[in-house]
């Protein structure tokens, strides 16, 4: 069966993403904004999602290889918490390697992958639905941060929820609270969310993460200027601009931006920017948390830990949270 053509009849894809007029909204806005910043979800195009998929599997990349060892490691009981037969929303579906590995444990009733990216997760999705025949999947395209429907078919169902990839450090804390929130909201009383979070450790190591010997971190930083170009039809010039991630080591996080190597202008439709040299764009924050810092978190969230686990160098976690 050619699955690009005749998707498997266990798939079933909810098309939830904002027009996009919104992008061009938001870019203006946070180009107008001083200091200068877009949303990290705006990374997440076909292209900005292959590339995140290329930096999971670079050297100087622990987060996820790390991750995946703990799943390995623990799966089946982080299953035995999480419940059986529930469904299983999984928060900012990028790779499926990881949720393949839960699925295999906990065996869910219904799986349902949200992600912004629309190509991306209808790929990944419609591939988990071929290999679990039995399994309803529910590809939700939709920008989680924000209310969102869930399918009808599926109420009376107990709810988990995993959220891999210490995806939650993408947020300020008080933002990351209010998404907690709101997924324990979704979640209920007797669900369950098994999340990843990244752990403060050397400043060499968080460093090298972020500045790969390959560039592809620099590119994945870049796509979002070529993706300006490409849906707003925006005069940007990305090589006018660089790479520039470090540790704030005060605001205990790595921070992105993109900075001008000299003067630019950045023009969208009526809109101009005018850049100095080093003048930037700040793109990306990834908090880093301690065991202690994040269990207050989550608690100020309505959430109670439950059970973490750590790989043997304590550099990352995974935290199965209930809401209190």
């Amino acid at each position: 069966m050619n699955r690009a053509a005749a998707p498997p009849s266990n798939f079933h894809f909810h098309d939830l993403q904002p027009p996009p007029d919104d992008f061009r909204a938001a870019v203006i806005a946070g180009l107008r904004s001083q200091p200068r910043s877009l949303s990290p979800k705006y990374f997440y195009d076909a292209r900005g999602s292959t590339l995140f998929d290329a930096i999971t599997a670079l050297p100087e990349y622990y987060l996820t290889r790390t991750e995946i060892g703990l799943l390995r490691r623990y799966g089946d009981e982080m299953a035995t918490l999480l419940g059986r037969d529930t469904v299983l929303l999984e928060f900012g579906s990028g790779s499926d390697v990881k949720v393949r590995l839960l699925l295999d444990a906990l065996r869910p009733h219904a799986y349902l992958p949200l992600d912004i990216s629309a190509t991306h997760l209808r790929r990944a999705a419609a591939a988990i639905a071929a290999d679990h025949a039995r399994l309803q999947v529910h590809a939700l395209c939709v920008d989680y941060t924000c209310p969102f429907p869930l399918p009808a078919t599926l109420d009376g169902h107990r709810r988990a929820a995993f959220f891999p990839g210490s995806s939650i450090g993408n947020f300020e804390p008080q933002q990351a609270c209010r998404l907690l929130r709101g997924i324990a909201d979704l979640l209920g009383p007797h669900g369950n969310l098994l999340i990843g979070v990244d752990l403060k450790k050397a400043h060499a190591e968080l460093h090298a993460a972020y500045n790969d010997a390959a560039g592809v971190t620099a590119a994945f930083n870049l796509n979002l200027l070529h993706r300006m170009r490409a849906e707003l039809d925006a005069q940007v010039d990305p090589a006018g601009f660089r790479h520039h991630a470090f540790y704030n080591a005060e605001a205990g996080r790595i921070e992105m931006h993109l900075l001008a190597t000299d003067r630019q202008q950045v023009r969208i439709g009526d809109e101009g920017f005018v850049f100095g040299a080093g003048d930037g764009i700040h793109t990306e924050n990834a908090y880093k948390y301690s065991l202690d810092e994040f269990g207050a978190l989550a608690a100020r969230a309505g959430l109670r830990t439950r059970r973490v686990w750590c790989d043997d160098g304590e550099r990352y976690s995974v935290h199965c949270l209930q809401p209190a």
